[in-house]
C-alpha cells in the first residue's frame, strides 16, 4: 500500500514504545512496554532504573513494531525520535538507538518534541476515522505526570505552530495524583488508581479551596499585562490533603494499608480494584473523590475560560490524564454548554506511546525538517 511509513520512537519516561504510522493519518502498529512494574516498589519513576529498562527493550520494542506492522527496516520511508521533555537519560537511549539505525539505514530521522506528539495523537486518531472538520484555531490542554499546558495550535503550509498561553507553575496535575496517591498509601502509578477509587466517594465531602494566582509566573518572558495567561497550580492541593490527613489522623489507616499493598506485591500479586477499595474507609474515599473533583474542575474552568478569551473553534484535551473518566465527562459537558466541540485520544493514545511520534513526524518529513547530526536530548524542551 502506498504512502509514507514512519517509524516512531519513544522513550522520554518510563515507557519504552515504537509505532509504524502510514502518511501521519493510519496508525499500522504500536507497541509499549511499560515499566510499571519494575517502578512501583519505589513509589514512583527512578530514572536510573528507567535509562536501563530501555535499554533492555528498545531493540525487542522496535522489532516487533516494525513485524507487527509488516515492515522492514529497510521499506520504512523515515525514523522519528522523541527528543525531549523528557529525562534525560531515557530520552539519550532512544536518541542514540535511533541515530545508529537511521546512519546504518542512510534514512531520514526526524526529533519530535513530546508535547507536539500528544496533540497529533488526537490529530492521528480523527484523521483515521477520516474526520475532516476540525475547526481552527485548535487550543490544545497537554496534562500529564510531567506537564501541563495549554497551547493555541494553528496548521500552517509549512507544518504546525504552537502558542503557549498557559502552565503549571509548580506540580503538573498527574503529578498531584500521583504524590497524593502516594501520600494515602495507594502506590503508584496514582492517577488510575485515584479514577476508580472516586467513584465510591462523595465528591463534595472535602472543600478544596482553587489556586489563587495573583502575579504572573517569574518564568514568563511576555511583558507584564501584554497578554492573559492561564496558569495552574497543584502544589497547594497537594499540601491540603496532608493537612487534612494529619487533622482527621488517618496516618494509622494509611500505613495499613501500604503495607498490605506492598506485601502483596513483594508475593508477585497484582492489587486489583477491589483489593484497593477493600483498604478503603469511607474517610479515604471521600478524600480522594474531592481531590479529582477539585483538580478536574480547575482544569475545566481554566481551559474553557481560555477557549472563550482566545475565541477558538475547537478544543483538545490530551496526555495521561486525559484517560481519567471524570475529565472526560466534565470537559464533555462543560464545552458543550459552551458550543464547544472537545476531542480526546483513545486511551491508549493518551499515555506515552509512539504513534504520536510518529504522526507529528509527518508535517516535517513532508517540508524536509530533519534532525541535525549532533543533536541531542532536551529534557527541559519547549514547544
Amino acid at each position: 500500500m502506498s504512502g509514507t511509513y514512519i517509524l516512531g520512537i519513544e522513550s522520554s519516561c518510563d515507557e519504552t514504545a515504537a509505532a509504524v504510522v502510514r502518511s501521519g493519518e493510519k496508525l499500522i502498529s504500536n507497541v509499549v512496554f511499560s515499566q510499571i512494574a519494575a517502578h512501583q516498589p519505589y513509589g514512583g519513576v527512578v530514572p536510573e532504573l528507567a535509562s536501563r529498562e530501555h535499554l533492555k527493550a528498545i531493540v525487542p520494542v522496535v522489532r516487533k513494531a516494525l513485524a507487527d506492522a509488516e515492515q522492514s527496516y529497510q521499506s520504512i520511508d523515515s525514523l522519528a525520535v522523541t527528543q525531549g521533555p523528557g529525562l534525560a537519560g531515557a530520552l539519550l537511549v532512544g536518541i542514540t538507538y535511533a541515530k545508529a539505525l537511521a546512519f546504518a539505514l542512510d534514512k531520514p530521522l526526524i526529533a519530535v518534541n513530546h508535547l507536539e506528539g500528544h496533540i497529533h495523537a488526537v490529530l492521528l486518531e480523527e484523521r483515521q476515522k477520516e474526520n475532516r472538520e476540525i475547526r481552527f484555531p485548535v487550543l490544545a490542554l497537554v496534562v500529564s505526570g510531567g506537564h501541563t499546558h495549554l497551547y493555541l495550535a494553528e496548521e500552517r503550509a509549512a507544518g504546525w505552530s504552537y502558542k503557549n498561553i498557559g502552565h503549571t507553575r509548580d506540580d503538573a496535575a498527574g503529578e498531584a495524583f500521583d504524590k497524593v496517591a502516594k501520600l494515602l498509601g495507594l502506590g503508584y502509578p496514582g492517577g488510575p488508581i485515584i479514577d476508580k477509587l472516586s467513584t465510591h466517594g462523595d465528591s463534595t465531602a472535602v472543600k478544596f479551596p482553587a489556586a489563587q494566582l495573583k502575579h504572573r509566573d517569574r518564568k514568563d518572558t511576555a511583558e507584564a499585562g501584554s497578554e492573559p495567561r492561564f496558569d495552574f497550580s497543584y502544589s497547594g492541593i497537594k499540601t491540603s490533603v496532608l493537612r487534612y490527613v494529619e487533622v482527621h489522623g488517618m496516618q494509622p489507616s494509611i500505613d495499613a494499608r501500604r503495607n498490605a499493598l506492598a506485601a502483596m506485591i513483594a508475593n508477585q500479586q497484582k492489587p486489583k480494584p477491589e483489593d484497593y477499595l477493600r483498604l478503603c474507609d469511607a474517610k479515604a474515599l471521600n478524600l480522594v473523590a474531592s481531590f479529582q473533583r477539585a483538580i478536574v474542575e480547575d482544569l475545566a474552568a481554566k481551559t474553557l475560560a481560555a477557549a472563550s478569551a482566545c475565541d477558538v473553534a475547537t478544543l483538545f484535551v490530551t496526555g495521561g490524564v486525559a484517560a481519567n473518566n471524570e475529565l472526560r465527562q466534565h470537559f464533555e459537558q462543560a464545552a458543550a454548554m459552551q458550543g464547544l466541540p472537545v476531542y480526546f485520544p483513545s486511551r491508549p493514545l493518551a499515555t506515552d506511546n509512539a504513534a504520536m511520534i510518529a504522526a507529528a513526524a509527518y508535517p516535517k518529513f513532508l517540508a524536509g525538517d530533519f534532525a541535525a547530526q549532533g543533536f541531542s536530548a532536551e529534557a527541559g524542551m519547549k514547544l
